[in-house]
């Protein structure tokens, strides 16, 4: 309605909530963004056909959600980024990234020397610089795999090493980054 008012909630403009697996990060973004009316929640899974697991997944997340969000299912995000619009919730840079490095070819050792490293790089530059400039309130879900076990594949440890490195540059966007452990939220900057 014109001339209507509604309250902003104070929060910080760019969040990044990290955490190990079933830490409660997205349930912690969530929080970070409930008071809004309106929010864009960006799915980067996708769909998973025939996996049930990943489908019980989805279907709890979008039951805890507010009927006034939106979800978009997409790994394209520099455009969502550079439109106005309500918050932005991004779950998560994790799925982001595999897909990322699908894309680049990063999974296939000739091909990551030759153009994947290059590409993912650029594609990577190209998010981080996104969120840097958006005038849009965002909250991004990710996963902190760099404490854990060494991945006993190349793939594996380029993925760790590629994860850890987004979120790194992801972070120093961020006025307020958190790592979620055991359901709580230990605030690591803001």
């Amino acid at each position: 309605m014109v001339g209507e008012y509604h309250a902003v909630p104070d929060v910080p403009r760019r969040t990044l909530v990290t955490g190990g697996a079933r830490s409660g990060k997205s349930l912690e973004a969530e929080r970070r963004l409930e008071a809004f009316p309106d929010v864009l929640y960006v799915a980067t899974g996708g769909s998973r056909d025939g996996d049930a697991e990943w489908a019980a997944r989805v279907h709890a997340h979008r039951e805890r959600r507010p009927g006034s969000w939106r979800t978009a299912e997409t790994c394209d995000l520099v455009p969502l980024l550079a439109e106005e619009g309500p918050p932005v919730l991004i779950d998560c840079l994790s799925l982001w990234l595999t897909d990322a490095m699908d894309k680049a070819g990063a999974w296939d050792d000739e091909r990551w020397a030759a153009e994947g490293e290059r590409a993912l790089r650029e594609r990577v530059g190209e998010l981080v610089a996104a969120v840097r400039v958006t005038a849009r309130t965002v909250v991004a879900v990710t996963n902190e795999v760099g404490s854990g076990v060494v991945p006993a594949t190349a793939s594996g440890r380029r993925f760790r090493d590629e994860l850890g490195r987004l979120n790194a540059a992801f972070a120093a966007e961020c006025e307020h980054v958190l790592l979620v452990v055991a359901g709580q939220a230990l605030v690591l900057r803001g």
